[in-house]
């Protein structure tokens, strides 16, 4: 079954297909066998891209399945309460909600994934098939897949394919971002499947940490020929920036915000949903990736996977700084007030 229907609304520019998961993390930022106190949110790599998406205005629907419980519930609110159209996500009334824990220590933040069995795990190919979900997937601008989708079972192995590889659904551009989970897959076990995905994408989200994990090379030029004829690469390169390979032009560098950063899981979410939005605009290569990094570093500065856009007046004028303004901003500490914002 589904969360209603479509209700005559306006087709989704961008449709994120992935697992989203009820998140228990700490409210303030302690390990887990310190016993802090917990806050439930939701955490999924493609409904935090459908989400930042709807922040920026823009009309994004997420796919996915849920199981008849509280978290489902709770995750498909809260991703309906950010704008952000959850009408086909299936309802299964056997399969639970995937849960997970955000564990933060001093050398970075441990995941523990509590997912096997889970409702999402059972999504098959048939979801580009079915009347409902495969009407929002034609007639979306962009589809949005990660690498975390293909490890959770056999059967969204195929869906990962039938979308990515088969293009069972033709028109929209395809984004990948690789995503490697260790803790769902090695680096042995991913590294073939992932890059075959990656190269049957026409726009690929990749960090030169995972790159270097899983293919052997970190170098973004490299990265960028190993990836072969996909028409965009975007290489990410953790606080130092991010660059753009594009077919009709040459690379883009664009280096990070300086932010002060309490939490990291969701900030390369944030980047892809901040990408996105530039290219749905028609913005240029710089003011892409300069909107990514801006997403991302309002996320870094919190423990939760999810972070308000700054306003839109503060947005246009940070991503429209000179090359030298830009490269010596930097973001004030947690929840600043929107006077703050360079």
């Amino acid at each position: 079954m589904t969360d209603g229907d479509d209700g005559g609304r306006a087709a989704a520019e961008v449709v994120c297909v992935g697992e989203t998961m009820a998140l228990l993390t700490p409210v303030d930022a302690r390990p887990l066998l310190e016993r802090p106190r917990l806050e439930m949110a939701l955490g999924g790599a493609e409904s935090n891209v459908a989400c930042g998406l709807a922040g920026l205005g823009h009309r994004a629907a997420w796919l996915s399945r849920v199981g008849d419980d509280p978290f489902g519930a709770l995750v498909r609110a809260e991703v309906a309460a950010r704008g952000v159209d959850t009408a086909h996500v299936e309802v299964d009334p056997d399969r639970p909600t995937g849960v997970y824990f955000k564990d933060p220590r001093p050398g970075g933040t441990r995941v523990h994934y509590y997912r096997r069995g889970s409702a999402a795990a059972a999504m098959d190919a048939g979801l580009a098939a079915r009347p409902g979900t495969g009407a929002v997937l034609r007639g979306a601008r962009i589809v949005h897949l990660s690498g975390i989708t293909p490890v959770l079972s056999e059967s969204c192995a195929e869906l990962t394919d039938e979308l990515l590889v088969r293009r069972a659904v033709p028109g929209p551009l395809l984004s990948f971002d690789v995503n490697h989970r260790p803790a769902l897959w090695s680096a042995q076990q991913a590294a073939e499947p992932l890059l075959r995905l990656a190269r049957a994408a026409d726009l690929v989200f990749v960090g030169r940490d995972e790159a270097q994990t899983l293919w052997g090379t970190g170098d973004p030029a490299a990265i960028r020929r190993l990836l072969g004829s996909v028409p965009a690469v975007v290489v990410k390169d953790a606080g130092e920036g991010a660059t753009l390979f594009a077919a009709d032009g040459p690379a883009t560098f664009v280096p990070a915000l300086r932010v002060p950063v309490v939490e990291p899981v969701g900030a390369g979410d944030a980047f892809a949903a901040g990408y996105l939005s530039g290219l749905l605009d028609g913005r240029d290569p710089v003011r892409r990736l300069r909107l990514g990094h801006l997403l991302a570093a309002m996320t870094l500065r919190q423990v939760g996977d999810l972070a308000e856009p700054p306003p839109a007046g503060s947005r246009e004028r940070l991503i429209g700084l000179s090359e030298h303004e830009w490269a010596g901003a930097r973001l004030p500490g947690p929840e600043p007030a929107a006077a703050d914002l360079p």
